[in-house]
């Protein structure tokens, strides 16, 4: 993009393009209402549902692989960008900021209490005050594991 010219895109174009946006976008609003109401209705089905389970994160999620176990409690603010392998298990407690992708290969495992953050915030105070921020995506490798209460945040 030119310096000179203004960008005319939506915030949810800038998000998505993984730019400084702003989550005032109608558009990301009702992204993130769509998540949370399908994430609590993960939340509050049956654990041993697996079927129902299957179904709702297939709806919330970009791919839900074949042999995929995430257990609830789950939270994720979208969905549409997390990627989550065939034969992959996370155990309670999965948290996915997934304002860029995250990418889950296959046969991963992954401990209780793992949060997944792709969101970042500019280190300026203005543009912090202001409430801009970004992402960068993340991606864990087939058959990797990840320990219980772990994190991975952009740097």
């Amino acid at each position: 993009m030119d310096a000179g010219m203004p960008d005319e895109r939506t915030m949810r174009e800038r998000m998505l393009a993984g730019d400084l946006y702003l989550a005032d976008d109608p558009q990301i609003g009702a992204d993130s209402r769509r998540a949370l109401g399908l994430a609590h209705r993960i939340n509050h089905t049956d654990p041993t549902d697996s079927a129902t389970l299957r179904e709702l994160f297939t709806e919330l999620l970009g791919h839900y692989g074949d042999g995929a176990e995430i257990r609830p409690p789950f939270q994720c603010d979208y969905g549409y960008q997390t990627s989550f392998g065939a034969r992959s298990f996370a155990n309670f407690g999965l948290v996915v900021l997934d304002v860029a992708t995250v990418t889950i290969g296959k046969d991963v495992q992954i401990g209780p209490g793992v949060q997944l953050l792709t969101a970042t915030h500019p280190l300026e105070p203005g543009p912090r005050r202001d409430k801009w921020e970004a992402a960068e995506p993340i991606t864990i490798a087939t058959t990797s594991g990840w320990v219980a209460g772990s994190s991975s945040a952009p740097a």
